[in-house]
């Protein structure tokens, strides 16, 4: 009986081990596909108001891989490891009748104008990262690629610093407030364990 019970927590320790063990892919592709699946944790999406929200991490090695060409050294790739693995880096994509936002409002110059200086310039009033204890994670950066309606998404990359006081807790709240099209405020509660055991690639 005791051999058992014993062999069961064995069993038990080792499949906990293996599941919390960091995933690594061969590819760039295959990690985004991995990245993709919902039930991964990695991705978010919600429909208001006809808005489609769509929020996804993307892990360190992604940032890396978009620097490397042909061989590179394993000095080169720790170096580049070090200087990504300091920020967190989230993909905000949205849409409305399956087209990015500026072509929603493009009848009016008033409104265009006004999203067109706030997907531009004012983002950081507007994105937050909270804490469980509504801690703010300070904004570093973001980038908003203007598409000019060769996309059918409105697709942002947010850059936070990748403090202890997020890292150490179970989850972390990404809100959007009401881009002027009767949201709100939209939430994303998001579990840091795919931060703290993010999946790499083989380089």
């Amino acid at each position: 009986m005791f051999k058992n019970k014993l062999k069961i927590l064995i069993i038990s320790i080792l499949l906990t081990l293996f599941s919390c063990s960091t995933k690594t892919f061969d590819s760039s592709e295959a990690l985004l596909a991995y990245l993709k699946e919902p039930g991964n944790e990695y991705i978010y999406a919600k429909t208001v108001n006809g808005v489609d929200f769509s929020l996804l991490y993307r892990p360190t090695d992604i940032l890396v891989n978009q620097e490397i060409t042909g061989n590179p050294t394993r000095e080169l790739i720790d170096s580049l490891r070090n200087k990504y693995k300091e920020y967190l880096y989230f993909t905000l994509s949205m849409s409305k009748n399956n087209r990015e936002l500026l072509s929603n409002v493009a009848s009016d110059k008033q409104q265009f104008g006004a999203m067109v200086n706030e997907l531009a310039f004012g983002m950081e009033e507007k994105v937050h990262l909270y804490t469980p204890k509504k801690d703010t994670i300070v904004m570093a950066d973001y980038i908003y690629p203007r598409m000019y309606g060769m996309s059918k998404v409105t697709t942002m990359l947010f850059v936070y610093p990748r403090e202890k006081k997020v890292t150490n807790t179970k989850f972390m709240t990404f809100t959007i407030e009401d881009l002027g099209l009767y949201t709100g405020e939209v939430k994303f509660k998001i579990p840091t364990k795919i931060i703290n055991n993010e999946p790499k690639l083989k380089f």
